[in-house]
Parts: C-alpha cells; structure tokens; sequence
C-alpha cells in the first residue's frame, strides 16, 4: 500500500473529511514519526509496534565490483518492532 492509497482508503471510510484534510492527518502523522526519531525518541503505537533508532558503529567493508576495502561511517538507523496485536493478527489462522 502506498501513501497515496492509504489516504484514498481513509477518505472512503470517513467521508465526513475533505480528501485533503485526511491527506493533511496523514502528512502529520508521518512527520511528527520522523521528528520523534530524528530527535531519538522512541514512537510507541499500541498494539500496532514501536519505532526507534538504531545506531551502527563505523566499519570496514568492502566494494563489491573491486573487492577494495572501503571506510563505512557510523549512521542511525530506523527500526520497527510489531507489538503483540500486529503479530497475533498476521498469524492468525482463521484469518
């Protein structure tokens, strides 16, 4: 599902909200997730998962066309933990 998908559905299952007031929730939505990680912190959404930032250590690693050894930086990197409602769903047999 993209973006533009998610806020199509949520349009047609709230039709008392302009297309673009859904698409602004949306957009807010997504940036206050963005915000919360850039400033660390953790976003927790109940029985849904949890966003947070992973940090990798800088390393050695190698260029695959020439087989050199390249210098990687340290980054932050996003991570998703599913809570226990999403994973229970998604396994579900009688689904």
């Amino acid at each position: 599902m993209t973006k533009s998908e998610l806020i199509q559905r949520m349009a047609e299952r709230n039709p008392h909200l302009y297309l673009r007031d859904v698409e602004t929730i949306v957009n807010t939505i997504f940036d206050e997730i963005i915000q919360a990680l850039v400033n660390g912190d953790r976003v927790e959404l109940r029985g849904f998962g949890a966003f947070s930032v992973k940090k990798r250590a800088a390393r050695v690693g190698r260029n695959p066309r020439t087989g050199e050894s390249v210098d990687v930086g340290p980054k932050s990197m996003p991570f998703f933990k599913t809570g226990k409602l999403l994973r229970e769903r998604l396994n579900d047999e009688n689904a």
